[in-house]
């Protein structure tokens, strides 16, 4: 009685296990890729997907965004400083049949291309445009990578430089660049408030020199604040028009009894 049943329960365990073969499951940011007898025939997912047996073959592809770490790159600046640079690459799958049809292994591919632009682009640039401008540098990495990927189907999201090293030598000769930067910015400020203070003293002498009074004035003011100090040497400044001022004085005296 056994035996008559084997036959039904192999055929019902293999149909069962077509059955199995032929559904796959794709996760929300899945897709995947259907080949019938080798022949592309679209894209499916996400949600339950049935293939047709021994005839149709899928690919899964990951539509999230992928984090490509960028090894570090030996680099001679445009300056001729030797440089390591290493960089982080975001990018995502955009048209799955591309990514697998057009290129093989596009993360591996992505990886070369991003090593290969970082290397050529910084090669362009000044040790310092790397140090204070990678705003910039990142647009173009980005410009350039989104270019040449597009016909792969990546979007390339950002591209940020991370490490900028250089030599310990290099980096005694920028500090000693930026304090004599420093040196240079503070004889001009100071040069600047010189100019600026000379400016003023001639305005003022121009304005007392119109109004002699105001000389006198200034005169007793200064005496006031000399003699609100606690010192026991006290200088009296003596303005020369109250010197010619006496003289005069005393030259009308002299002729006065004559």
């Amino acid at each position: 009685m056994i035996m008559t049943w084997v036959p039904y329960l192999i055929i019902a365990a293999l149909v069962v296990a077509v059955i199995l073969w032929s559904l796959r499951i794709l996760r929300e940011y899945e897709r995947g890729v259907v080949f019938t007898l080798g022949r592309y025939t679209g894209v499916k997912g996400p949600g339950l997907i049935v293939l047709v047996p021994f005839i149709q073959q899928l690919v899964r592809v990951d539509m999230r965004t992928i984090v490509l770490d960028v090894p570090s790159q030996d680099i001679i600046s445009h300056d001729n400083v030797s440089v390591q640079v290493n960089a982080v690459v975001y990018f995502r799958v955009v048209d799955p049949n591309k990514a697998i049809i057009q290129v093989e292994r596009y993360r591996e591919a992505t990886s070369q291309l991003a090593q290969t632009t970082l290397r050529s682009v910084l090669g362009k640039h000044d040790l310092d445009e790397m140090l204070s401008e990678r705003d910039k540098l990142n647009a173009d990495l980005q410009e350039i990578l989104d270019r040449h990927t597009d016909s792969w189907g990546i979007k390339i999201a950002n591209v940020e430089i991370k490490h900028v090293d250089i030599d310990e030598s290099m980096v005694r000769a920028i500090a000693r660049q930026a304090e004599a930067e420093r040196n240079r910015r503070a004889r001009i400020i100071n040069a600047e408030g010189e100019h600026q203070a000379a400016e003023r003293l001639v305005d003022a002498a121009r304005a007392l020199a119109e109004v002699p009074e105001a000389m006198q004035l200034r005169y007793l003011s200064a005496l006031h604040d000399i003699a609100g100090d606690k010192t026991s040497t006290i200088v009296f400044p003596m303005p020369i028009d109250l010197l010619r001022h006496l003289s005069a004085q005393g030259g009308t005296a002299r002729r006065e009894p004559a």
